[in-house]
């Protein structure tokens, strides 16, 4: 038995609050002083369910003296049906004030309490709840453990995280689809609380193609541990106490995959904030990254992922050499910024793969937040109603094309988002779209001229069409012009916001 040290009190004569972490099982990876402040302790706290065992005093139980007080705090219900009102969130919400009061009796009566929580009190903890509603009233000392994470990792041997990885970790009471988007996104990944959701969680690691590297581990350093490929194991055995483990992929790179595939993405605008969770976890089971070398250079580097860099005006050769990849088996990512399929890859790729020597291999495209919605967001809502979207690039088009295109969007009083405006060696398209759709719209037409959304040169203004620049036009530039009901409303902070009304006025004519 440990022996009795004097408690702690306060000068007022309250006693101490502690949140002890007992780590994740195995009673010798309690830490040296969640052992103490047991011993500090008048009354051991811990919770337990309604059958009255609590795996928090087991692991502590030599800690455990005769005189001790010991509270048991049991749960009123042990799964997420009651009679309660307030439903199940409103009856745990009453027994964690009842439980707290129980503990601030003993606290203002001058005795110390030790809450006990297996792993860390903080993680996922039922102490939180404790600490919530009484750390501000009393002196508290919160005592780390070793959580259920970290003693995963060390059962399975496997490396969590390395390098410039992330590590996520997920609940498994999400929803199955949000589930699969955290997935979708995550380098390493665990996923808590299996038992009922393991069919679940299970499911979200098939849709996201990381079965096969998922690992389970039941009870670690407990009595009755048990791990195992996660894809191995039956729904049906699943306790509450077990996690699933995506673990570092720095040394064995994306999984090979059973057979080639070509997933053209997005980064949308300017990389990162603007990637989406599919896209995201694209690009992170790719085997090989093909695409123009400045998109490229948003993707963050991964061990054992092959890039390869090329220049922008080679989107024929660049599809025929993914689709070359994917015919060895490769899983290949071919990126885009924006969206693929707006002005970017998405039509090569599918053109090229038309081919009979490509028609066996998978293609998929999948959507990214396109220039036109990004710079729309940035300065309102200018494509609140109809809108047309076109290229002022006569690269792959005649300019007579753009001008027709140009005059019917404008006739038919269309909103316009108009890409690729200018470059170094395009300089007067912007003038001749500026004053052919002056022809057709007032000369106070907002106009939307958006550059670089999202990046670290970014510049969003609204101005008037009669004052379109067309020497402030370059290819990182997005122009919105706006119809004949667009408005721009200059706020209180000094900003312009535009939009266009969705509701369109009833002329002669027109329609009931």
């Amino acid at each position: 038995m440990s022996t009795h040290v004097s408690r702690e009190t306060t000068p007022g004569g309250r006693g101490k609050l502690y949140g002890v972490g007992l780590g994740p099982g195995d009673p010798s990876l309690m830490t040296l002083r969640a052992a103490e402040a047991i011993a500090e302790a008048d009354v051991v706290a811990y919770h337990c369910a309604r059958h009255g065992r609590s795996i928090a005093r087991s692991i502590a139980a030599k800690h455990i003296r005769t005189d001790h007080v010991e509270e048991r705090l049991m749960y009123p219900l042990t799964v997420e049906t009651t009679d309660h009102p307030g439903g199940y969130r409103g009856a745990l919400n009453d027994f964690y004030e009842e439980a707290s009061a129980r503990l601030a009796a003993h606290l203002d009566a001058g005795r110390t309490v030790a809450v006990l929580a297996e792993g860390d009190p903080l993680f996922y903890g039922s102490y939180q709840h404790m600490h919530k509603r009484l750390a501000d009233r009393y002196d508290t000392e919160v005592i780390p453990g070793v959580t259920s994470i970290s003693a995963a990792a060390a059962t399975i041997g496997k490396p969590l995280v390395e390098a410039e990885e992330t590590l996520t970790i997920i609940p498994g009471t999400l929803p199955e689809d949000e589930l699969t988007a955290r997935l979708a996104a995550a380098d390493s990944a665990v996923v808590m609380k299996l038992g009922r959701t393991f069919p679940a969680v299970r499911r979200a690691l098939a849709r996201t193609d990381r079965l096969a590297d998922a690992h389970y581990v039941e009870r670690a350093t407990m009595e009755g541990q048990r791990t195992a490929p996660l894809a191995e194991v039956p729904a049906d055995s699943v306790p509450y106490f077990s996690v699933a483990v995506l673990p570092s992929r720095v040394d064995t790179g994306p999984a090979a995959p059973e057979r080639g595939e070509v997933l053209v993405v997005g980064t949308g605008p300017a990389g990162a904030p603007w990637l989406t969770p599919e896209t995201r976890g694209a690009l992170a089971s790719a085997t090989d990254l093909v695409g123009y070398t400045t998109y490229l250079d948003r993707v963050p580097v991964r061990p054992g992922q092959r890039r390869h860099g090329s220049d922008n005006k080679v989107e024929a050769e660049r599809a025929e050499f993914a689709l070359d990849l994917a015919v060895r088996s490769h899983r290949v990512a071919v990126v885009s910024g924006g969206d693929p399929g707006v002005f970017a890859m998405a039509t090569a790729v599918l053109e090229a793969a038309a081919q009979e020597a490509y028609t066996n291999v998978p293609v998929r495209v999948l959507p990214g937040v396109t220039a036109a919605n990004a710079a729309a967001a940035k300065a309102g809502a200018p494509l609140g109603h109809d809108y047309a979207t076109i290229s002022l690039s006569d690269r792959l088009k005649p300019w007579e094309v753009i001008a027709e295109r140009l005059r019917a969007a404008a006739a038919a009083d269309l909103v316009l988002a108009l890409y690729n405006p200018g470059s170094r060696s395009r300089t007067w398209q912007v003038g001749q779209a500026r004053d052919l759709l002056l022809e057709h719209r007032a000369a106070d037409t907002p106009v939307v001229v958006a550059r670089d959304v999202g990046g670290p040169e970014e510049s969003v203004r609204v101005l008037a069409l009669a004052d379109l620049d067309p020497s402030e036009v370059d290819m990182r530039t997005l122009l919105l012009i706006g119809s004949s009901q667009t408005q721009a409303v200059r706020r209180g902070d000094g900003t312009t916001v535009a939009w266009t009304p969705r509701r369109y006025p009833e002329g002669p004519g027109s329609g009931s």
